[in-house]
């Protein structure tokens, strides 16, 4: 009997110590991931995260001239945008030099020219769209309407181009910040 109980006792310790385990693991996981996937912007209409470290900053820095197909699979930095309304909401996507690290870095001389940068974007399940940045008008990726309380991810990559003239581990970079606004004014 007083083994039996011992028996009990010792199981219901070890079954109490792997629940806390548990508890605390899921508890530091959870924490973990939604700190990474912090909110960035959150307006009435839009929620907006960039799910990388450094949020919506960019930094090429790696100088090595790829084909297309490489550098679709070059790091990607994701996007997730919310509409909370229950009306489409239109969203511009805009690529834009960091002024600020670039006064900080005192590199301006330094900065890849625009026309060697190839830029990908992709929206959920479609397809991918690849530009050259000089090409874009005022940087901008893409336009599009988010339907009423849907969330869209979209994959942008970056990639220095393999017709640029640019040569492996130059000391020439780029920083960019990746803009997500909603467009007011379309006369909705």
């Amino acid at each position: 009997m007083l083994y039996r109980k011992r028996y009990i006792m010792k199981n219901m310790i070890m079954i109490s110590l792997i629940l806390a385990l548990a508890i605390i693991s899921t508890y530091v996981i959870y924490y973990h991931f939604r700190e990474e996937s912090a909110v960035d912007y959150s307006s009435e209409s839009l929620e907006i995260v960039y799910h990388e470290k450094n949020g919506n900053k960019i930094l090429l820095n790696k100088i090595t001239p790829l084909a297309d197909s490489v550098g679709l699979s070059s790091k990607a930095h994701t996007i997730s945008i919310s509409n909370n309304l229950t009306r489409e909401v239109r969203v511009r996507i805009q690529l834009v030099d960091d002024i600020k690290a670039i006064e900080e870095d005192k590199c301006g001389e330094f900065l890849i020219p625009k026309e060697n940068i190839r830029v990908s974007i992709k929206f959920s399940n479609e397809g991918n769209e690849i530009y050259t940045l000089g090409e874009l008008e005022s940087g901008i990726l893409a336009e599009r309407d988010i339907s009423a309380l849907e969330k869209t991810d979209i994959t942008i990559r970056f990639w220095v181009s393999k017709d640029s003239d640019l040569v492996n581990g130059s000391i020439l970079h780029y920083h960019g910040k990746i803009i997500v606004e909603e467009i007011t004014d379309i006369g909705n």
